[in-house]
């Protein structure tokens, strides 16, 4: 075969593949549109054939015939054009093609052997920095994982510079996705039709900020959310996606609890969905046909991709680790976490918490960028909201705030005017108790969604219903829309 060049380097390499591969694709241009999309120049060993590579895909997407005298005169240039032989380099590489119909194969063995390096290259980093003993061994394992996530999940470790034709394909992608929904949303449905109009949906590589005061119901309207997404969840098969699974609807959820038990999580899920009393559930104080309807809830439910992890006070490192893991077992299309003022850095105590809400924010911002799936997490108000009349959260009241705002890519606000309006209720049988009354039925069993910032779309408030017996979150007006969902009735 044809000399390549000398190599001393040791790493593994198949020169001979990437020149059979070069001179299928110039003796036959069509050879480029069956190669694996994952296959890019970089993972090519010798430089001067990801610069063919290149040339070739470059002419090819111009509508230009890709063979070795029109390429001769873009490579011409290249100093390695002269030292390989110029134009009688890339003419051997054609008059020795193997068959095309073996294209795929050499496309393969290229592309693992690429992987093959690059992890020798991440595994001589990770052996490199774990001598820093000046950092946590745990940062270092953490640092280790996401690494070799990375490379499990792209085979490299970054996306490094990316073209603007390659930015504009993934963007047609999902503008495509969302016209074959008719229109109806390019993210995940939270199956709740109005804040999904809003929102378009929690779209993948976005943070979005749920936020509100104690027993607004951010917990459990975060909780529904989940469910809704779990429950819907429908894939098929596809030999090009991780696992061998895509995704089709619905989507499988990760989420942290680190304020309430697994059990308890679970038991608001299932008061919502056999409409039974979440107070009564506790309690105990449900009937036989009550009893009934949680069983055949509980076969139902067993069934729907929602993982919970419950581990208090989580490093913010592990919490990571711990969601690509689950990513590489599962497949994995949305993460929640309840809520981000109990997630730790795991650093030294000398930083204060503004700094550390700060770092943890940009941590799940890069989470989410990383395994490509929108993060809802919770956060806590300030008790300025109660010091004013109208105690309509606002951005300025987010806790701790530092970098929250900066961060997210969306930051909602739950606020239930009955929750306050039922603590203030006049003496019973007085001028203003009637009017109170009047006032309370008009708030009764309704919520908003306040959505303080939104990076791609519209702010503005949404209204939704709320059933406090069940902590469940629905349409207003719109209940049908779930009744193949709910089978106890409306939601």
């Amino acid at each position: 075969m044809i000399d390549a060049g000398a190599d001393t380097s040791g790493l593994p390499k198949n020169l001979e593949a990437e020149q059979a591969l070069l001179g299928q694709i110039m003796y036959d241009n069509a050879v480029m549109e069956r190669l694996p999309d994952a296959l890019r120049a970089e993972h090519f060993f010798e430089p001067y054939h990801q610069r063919i590579f290149e040339a070739c895909g470059g002419a090819i997407t111009a509508g230009r015939t890709a063979e070795p005298t029109l390429l001769a005169s873009t490579l011409s240039a290249d100093p390695a054009f002269s030292e390989y032989g110029g134009l009688r380099y890339l003419a051997d590489l054609v008059d020795r093609a193997p068959p095309a119909a073996n294209a795929k194969d050499y496309a393969r063995d290229i592309r693992d052997l690429s992987d093959r390096r690059t992890l020798i290259r991440v595994s001589g980093d990770i052996a490199a920095s774990a001598g820093d003993m000046a950092a946590p061994a745990a940062e270092h394992v953490a640092s280790a994982e996401a690494a070799l996530f990375s490379l499990a999940e792209t085979g490299d470790q970054s996306k490094g510079i990316q073209s603007f034709r390659d930015a504009m394909s993934g963007a047609v992608d999902m503008i495509e996705a969302a016209y074959r929904r008719d229109g109806a949303l390019s993210g995940l449905s939270t199956h709740l039709i109005d804040l999904d109009h809003k929102l378009g949906g929690l779209h993948p590589s976005d943070l979005l900020i749920l936020a509100g005061r104690p027993s607004m119901g951010k917990t459990a309207l975060a909780t529904n959310i989940a469910y809704r997404v779990a429950d819907a969840y429908e894939a098929v098969q596809d030999a090009d996606a991780p696992r061998g699974l895509r995704t089709v609807n619905g989507g499988v959820v990760l989420f942290y609890s680190l304020e309430m038990s697994a059990e308890q999580l679970a038991m608001r899920i299932i008061a919502d969905v056999a409409e039974v009393s979440g107070d009564k559930l506790r309690k105990g104080e449900i009937d036989a046909n009550q009893f009934r309807r949680i069983k055949e809830v509980q076969a139902r439910l067993a069934e729907i991709p929602l993982y919970i992890d419950a581990t208090g006070g989580l490093p913010i490192a592990k919490l990571a680790a711990r969601a690509r893991r689950q990513k590489r077992k599962t497949g994995l299309d949305l993460i929640v976490v309840d809520y981000l003022q109990l997630i730790t850095t795991g650093a030294n105590a000398q930083k204060n918490r503004v700094q550390e809400v700060s770092e943890i924010t940009g941590a799940l911002k890069a989470l989410a960028k990383d395994l490509g799936v929108p993060v809802l997490a919770l956060s806590q108000l300030s008790r300025k909201v109660e010091e004013r009349e109208d105690k309509r959260p606002q951005l300025s009241d987010l806790r701790e705030s530092g970098s929250i705002e900066q961060d997210a890519d969306a930051v909602m606000f739950v606020y239930r005017e009955a929750y306050y309006l039922g603590r203030a209720e006049p003496k019973e049988g007085s001028v203003e108790h009637v009017a109170w009354v009047d006032e309370m039925g008009k708030v009764q069993g309704q919520a908003e969604v306040i959505i303080g910032k939104q990076r791609h779309g519209p702010i503005g408030t949404v209204r939704l219903s709320f059933d406090d017996d069940t902590t469940r979150f629905g349409n207003l007006a719109r209940e049908g829309q779930y009744e193949a969902r709910y089978p106890y009735g409306d939601a």
